[in-house]
């Protein structure tokens, strides 16, 4: 790739969006923030807001000089997505969202929500050749690369950027669960390589990059989620490749790289997560010093009931925005919750000063948003896959096929991650799945284009 060809005007719009990655994909207790007091509130914005708005201007532009045609074809994610924003908007506006002192933090909690879900709509505007796509599959490549290269040295021992126990989960300049959604990124392309032959993803000389910094930055983020959306996603791949682009003759080969891949990236969080690794570094003794302690996994339980005790006495409208980790909401549930978890450790259940937001967007969701919001994500979800899936199968393009194959597992392993991870809005998590599924239409308007529709 020429440089002149990377600063071509048409290729500038996706040029500032891989630019903005490296702030996209970097945890806000690294960025410096502007403190604006609104009201009874303040709102911080970071360089990950500036990034998001500088992308948006330039999806703006874009759209301007060469039409916004592009988004049409992707109306299949378009309206339940938006839909789901509009009853999330509801709940954060509803009568029961006006009690307490939380009512304006979640105003601004929902803003940012929708900053960073334009990301969707903005990436197949600037997304529209091969060229466009290289650029960004190149950046968050790289990033996935800087991001797993800091998770190694905290593993080693490095005590930078808040570094988990030695031989333990790190989140790099992330968290660990933002750190699996930049790798599940870079994962799906490596994936798309394998199945379809590197020459056919974007950015193909990055394919090894994008193959150990993937692999390596799921390991050492060491979720269980992701793990498991990631083997879903593998399947997925697979079953969209079969009979179109895997060279004939060779389908046992790239199964059994495959099945490798999945393997590793298996053996290797659960060896983080069993305490294998640093059982070994402390034979060594590079271990010496414990880091910091990680979650109770009871207290993921904990949340989790409560959450969905919450979601049982409200199941239709839920609680209203943000307000599932209210103790007002949860404290009916405590006595039950305690008894249930007798061998819980005490900072496993809420307080009055320490309230514990459910761990998994799935249950946040139903306990906020009750059933529909529940059900308008997955018509989502869905429907980025069902759009990857015809990417795959009908793009004569061999960049944008191999791009709908990359998603179709990167799509899948957020969603497992997401099952562990509760919604923050502006997380690198909530940028991740909205790019994917940005690049999910931006393959589903190149088939319409090539089809003449």
């Amino acid at each position: 790739m020429r440089l002149r060809r990377v600063l071509a005007r048409e290729s500038l719009g996706a040029l500032v969006l891989a630019l903005a990655i490296p702030l996209l994909f970097l945890d806000e207790s690294h960025q410096p923030a502007l403190v604006v007091d609104v009201g009874s509130t303040d709102v911080h914005a970071r360089l990950s807001d500036a990034a998001v708005v500088a992308v948006l201007i330039a999806a703006l532009i874009a759209a301007a000089l060469q039409g916004g045609w592009r988004l049409t074809a992707a109306r299949i994610i378009w309206i339940p997505g938006v839909a789901l924003l509009l009853w999330l908007g509801f709940q954060a506006f509803r009568p029961a969202a006006y009690e307490g002192a939380q009512f304006a933090p979640n105003v601004v909690a929902y803003v940012e929500l929708i900053e960073y879900a334009l990301l969707a709509v903005a990436v197949p505007l600037l997304v529209r050749r091969a060229l466009d796509l290289s650029i960004v599959v190149g950046g968050f490549v790289l990033w996935s690369l800087a991001a797993t290269s800091v998770a190694v040295a905290q593993l080693l021992g490095a005590g930078i950027l808040g570094a988990g126990a030695i031989g333990g989960r790190q989140p790099s300049f992330l968290t660990v669960h933002d750190l699996a959604a930049l790798s599940a990124l870079a994962l799906g392309i490596a994936v798309a390589g394998i199945l379809a032959t590197p020459k056919r993803v974007p950015a193909s000389a990055l394919f090894p990059v994008a193959l150990v910094a993937g692999a390596l930055g799921l390991v050492l983020a060491g979720s269980f989620g992701a793990l498991a959306g990631f083997a879903a996603g593998v399947l997925g791949a697979m079953a969209a490749a079969r009979g179109r682009l895997a060279p004939s003759g060779q389908s046992g080969r790239r199964l059994v790289a495959l099945l490798v891949l999945v393997a590793f990236v298996t053996v290797g969080t659960t060896a983080v997560r069993a305490g294998w690794v640093e059982r070994a570094l402390d034979a060594t003794g590079i271990a010496e010093e414990a880091g910091a302690e990680a979650e109770p996994e009871q207290r993921r339980e904990v949340v989790t009931y409560l959450g969905l005790r919450t979601f049982q006495d409200h199941p239709v409208l839920g609680v209203g925005w943000l307000r599932s980790s209210s103790f007002e909401v949860v404290e009916p549930y405590l006595a039950d919750a305690r008894a249930r978890y007798a061998d819980a450790p005490e900072e496993a259940f809420p307080t009055a000063e320490r309230e514990l937001p459910p761990r998994s967007l799935y249950v946040q969701l139903l306990a906020e948003a009750g059933a529909l919001g529940l059900l308008l994500l997955v018509g989502l979800g869905a429907g980025g896959l069902v759009l990857c899936w015809r990417t795959a199968a009908f793009a004569s393009s061999p960049w944008a096929a191999g791009a709908g194959l990359a998603m179709i597992c990167a799509l899948l392993t957020l969603s497992g991650e997401w099952a562990l991870s509760g919604l923050v809005p502006g997380s690198p998590l909530q940028s991740a799945t909205a790019i994917a599924l940005g690049l999910a239409a931006a393959g589903a308007a190149t088939v319409e284009e090539e089809s003449g529709g």
